[in-house]
């Protein structure tokens, strides 16, 4: 029992969080590329949030949602 323990912290800590100890590593010889991905990220999300605002004021332009106040009718 553990042998086995002891292959998933093997597993866990020699491979799967191999690319973070190098960008750890990294990090200490430039921060700009070792945060890369998350600068990747956040542009990506810039992208999507500015699209979707375009899309969402593109719809209230057509004056299709009905804007009319009242309650619903089982109220």
């Amino acid at each position: 029992m553990k042998d086995l323990f002891g292959a998933i912290e093997n597993l866990f800590v020699n491979v799967l969080f191999a690319p973070f100890d190098a960008l750890r590593a990294l990090e200490l010889e430039n921060w700009w590329s070792a945060n890369i991905m998350s600068w990747i990220f956040s542009i990506i999300c810039l992208v999507a949030f500015v699209y979707w605002m375009l899309q969402l004021k593109e719809h209230a332009a057509n004056n299709e949602e009905d804007k009319s106040i009242s309650s619903h009718s089982y109220l």
